[in-house]
Formats: C-alpha cells, sequence, structure tokens
C-alpha cells in the first residue's frame, strides 16, 4: 500500500505497483502466477495473493517459465511467470527461447535493481534487456508508475498478435513498493554527511528522481476495464480463397503446425 505524503496513515484504496501489476493480470483472467520466490519481486507476488491468484512456487526458474508456457498452450490466454532480478532472469533464458520457438504467447515479469542504482554495480544488477532481445517479441522495462498499466496491456497484445511469442517485461524493485518508503529509502541520511553541500545535492537529485517515478496521480494509475484481447484472425476472403483451392484440388495435402488449435 502507499502512504499519504503528509501522514503515515497507510490508505485500502491506494495500490503499489506490485498490487497493480496483479490487478491487471487478474482482470485478463491470468489465474496462475509461476515464480521462483525472490526478493525484488516481492510485491507482485503479495499482490497477486490479495488478488486471489494462484502464485505457484517452483525450485527453478526455467520450470516457472515451461509451467506458464504450458497454461499459455492450454488456455489460448499468455502464461505469466515472475522470477528475481540477475540470475532469476539469466536461468529463465532456456524456457523462453523454447515458448519462441513453440510460438506460445507469453509473459516474463523480471525484477531489477533500482533504477537509481543500475549499471552502478547494485545486487544482482545485469543488462537484462540486451539479454532477452535476440528471443522474445518485445523486451521493455517499467520506468514509471504511469507505464505499469500500458506496458502490460502492450504486452499482452503483442505476444498474441500475428505470429505469438513471448514477452520480457523488467520491473526495477522501486516501481514496486510504496511511495512513501521509497522516499524514505532515497532520503537517509548520514551522520557525517546530513548537513554537507554535496550531501545537499545528492539528496536533491534523489527527489526529482523519485518525483519522475511516481509522476502520475493515483486515479491516473489505477487499472481500467478493457476489452479482451482478439487474437490474430485471417481475413474471411482468404478462408474462402483457400477452401476453393481444396476444393478444386485432385488430392489435398494439410500440414498443419502446434498452433492449429
Amino acid at each position: 500500500m502507499l502512504y499519504s505524503r503528509d501522514s503515515h496513515t497507510r490508505r485500502a484504496d491506494i495500490m503499489n505497483g506490485g498490487e497493480l501489476i496483479a490487478q491487471f493480470l487478474k482482470k485478463k483472467r491470468v489465474h496462475f502466477l509461476f515464480t521462483l520466490c525472490g526478493g525484488h519481486i516481492a510485491p507482485i507476488l503479495v499482490g497477486a495473493k490479495k488478488q486471489g491468484l494462484r502464485v505457484i512456487d517452483v525450485r527453478h526458474e526455467a520450470t516457472a517459465v515451461f509451467a506458464a508456457d504450458a497454461v499459455s498452450r492450454l488456455t489460448g490466454i499468455p502464461g505469466v511467470a515472475v522470477v528475481t532480478a540477475g540470475p532469476g532472469v539469466i536461468n529463465s533464458v532456456t524456457a523462453v527461447k523454447n515458448a519462441q520457438m513453440a510460438q506460445s504467447p507469453l509473459i516474463l515479469l523480471g525484477g531489477a535493481a533500482a533504477t537509481v542504482l543500475q549499471g552502478k554495480g547494485a545486487l544482482q544488477d545485469i543488462e537484462q534487456l540486451e539479454l532477452y532481445k535476440s528471443i522474445v517479441k518485445w523486451e521493455t522495462s517499467i520506468e514509471q508508475n504511469c507505464d505499469i498499466e500500458p506496458i502490460l496491456n502492450e504486452a499482452f497484445e503483442v505476444s498474441m498478435s500475428g505470429i505469438p511469442g513471448p514477452v520480457f517485461i523488467e520491473c526495477p524493485i522501486d516501481i514496486l513498493y510504496e511511495e512513501e518508503l521509497v522516499r524514505e529509502w532515497y532520503g537517509k541520511k548520514s551522520r557525517s554527511e546530513s548537513d554537507s553541500y554535496r550531501h545537499k545535492m545528492i539528496n536533491w537529485y534523489l527527489r526529482r528522481h523519485v518525483d519522475k517515478l511516481f509522476a502520475c496521480s493515483i486515479d491516473e494509475v489505477k487499472s481500467q476495464e478493457r476489452e479482451d484481447i482478439v487474437p490474430f484472425a485471417i481475413e474471411q476472403e482468404y478462408i474462402q480463397k483457400v477452401a476453393s483451392q481444396i476444393n478444386n484440388s485432385k488430392k489435398p495435402v494439410l500440414v498443419l503446425g502446434s498452433q492449429a488449435t
């Protein structure tokens, strides 16, 4: 939950980033969330539990993605896996490549280091988007609370449009937690530097950074009802053309792939 900037009283009507992600997944009829628990993704898992999604914790990240792939093939709804930053994202590569080759619509949510610490040696911080660029249909990172729903919505559309396939979304840890808590993280002072000019400049930069992270008001980031995604469809005239060719052929042969279902 987020806190009011003027009060430490919790507000039940305000969600953090992890809960917003979970709420969106529920509206997309996602019933299962496969994962191997990790600190970078905890708010998503807690949010999923609150939304009534079944969180299934496995023993290897690849297993989580393989399970999400199976759900996708059985239901036609993109399966969703959530893995922690760094090693968790790396361990998922084989299963994501399998989903790509099988043309399975799939959403992989990967944890990531705090935005202000990326590229600075933070815990489990690696170039995750570059890692996935060649094996997914789309890879992106959530950079503001404003982006959460638009990115998730586009991810579902991309994964199911044209030739289906996997999508990777990087979810930095400071986007997933409460704004007030993140401001507290970035606003801590050390005794030796609390009044120094250098510390004041750093503090000013960090405040500006958090302002950007939480640029949208609560009403703007709350999930709205959307129509279900309609999978790619072939125009009727092409279907009639193929049917005519089959009817006029003497020995028709159809070669059907796994996506024929």
